[in-house]
């Protein structure tokens, strides 16, 4: 510093600028804004907490206990997960959720996929979606009623087409072989609608303009779906994926109504394993462990598929 710059005298600092009243009024603004997201989004959220949040943590400290619903709660730290993790029912319980995701998530999205393919250019969509999407609506219990007598092995008339065509079919709800497939096909019956909508929206969202200019090129109906239909998807495929994965693994119902578990325990899922802890024989802190556990596999699947959108997934710029 030169012996002008130190004599030079300090330049005072500058007075605070009052707010003035466009900045009194946008700050207004603003608040008022949050106040109504606040009021809208209330509702939600206290049911957020009320209805997921808070049932959680009660599971996860549940899952910590030894209760039967009537006694007093005793701690037992990771006993129940320990038990749980080794035990054979669970591992089976595992391995048949496990085979009904692999037959269900592709098996569903392709056949939406296609469905919505079909009828994206056809007329009359409107009257197509309703008919296609009735079942998402209709009584899961209904839904299996029905499915249980075109399923028989002696008189449903699946079976009876199959014999007619010169083939043996197999009683599908009572062989260990074919009973997860059975329900896997009752199941993608019933959720075909609702993929098949979320799909149709995704192919009515794909920008035109990429379809004329890959037409000009010269490329055909299949170039054109792979290059520019489907990666113009791969949004919709992802959440479509994710909350196929999320339905497969709690899939109930349906196994409940048709087969009980059975035959044996081959249609035996998770949810079936901690509906059948906790209401059958009242041991809801193992109940409570595999319920844990589910949720921390959906949470670790939905974690990988999220970090493989960077790879595979493609936004409109």
């Amino acid at each position: 510093m030169t012996a002008l710059e130190q004599r030079a005298p300090a330049t005072p600092p500058a007075p605070a600028r009052p707010p003035s009243d466009h900045d009194r009024d946008r700050r207004a603004r603003r608040w008022s804004e949050r106040g109504w997201a606040l009021f809208f989004l209330g509702p939600q959220l206290v049911g957020l907490v009320v209805f997921v949040v808070g049932p959680l943590l009660f599971a996860m400290g549940l899952s910590l206990t030894k209760w039967d619903g009537l006694s007093e709660p005793t701690f037992v730290g990771l006993d129940n997960f320990a038990r749980q993790l080794t035990d054979e029912t669970f591992l089976v319980s595992l391995r048949n959720t496990l085979f009904f995701t692999v037959l269900l998530v592709p098996g569903e999205l392709t056949c939406a996929l296609l469905v919505a393919l079909a009828l994206h250019t056809v007329r009359g969509r409107v009257l197509y979606r309703l008919f296609y999407f009735a079942p998402v609506v209709t009584s899961s219990v209904a839904v299996s009623v029905v499915w249980l007598w075109l399923l028989n092995g002696e008189f449903g008339p699946i079976n009876a087409y199959l014999r007619n065509i010169g083939l043996d079919p197999p009683n599908w709800l009572v062989d260990t072989r074919t009973v997860i497939p059975a329900i896997a096909l009752v199941s993608i019956w019933r959720g075909l609608g609702f993929t098949m909508v979320i799909f149709l929206a995704g192919l009515q969202a794909v920008p035109k303009e990429y379809v004329e200019a890959a037409t000009v090129d010269g490329a055909g109906p299949v170039r054109r779906f792979w290059h520019v239909t489907l990666p113009m998807l791969s949004p919709t495929i992802l959440f479509l994926a994710i909350m196929s994965f999320i339905g497969s693994f709690q899939v109930f119902d349906i196994a409940f109504t048709m087969t009980r578990g059975g035959p044996g325990d081959a249609s035996y899922t998770l949810v079936y394993d901690i509906y059948d802890l906790a209401f059958t024989q009242f041991r809801f802190g193992d109940s409570a462990a595999v319920a844990v556990v589910l949720f921390a596999i959906l949470l670790a699947i939905t974690l990988v598929q999220l970090r493989m959108q960077r790879r595979f997934v493609h936004y409109e710029e």
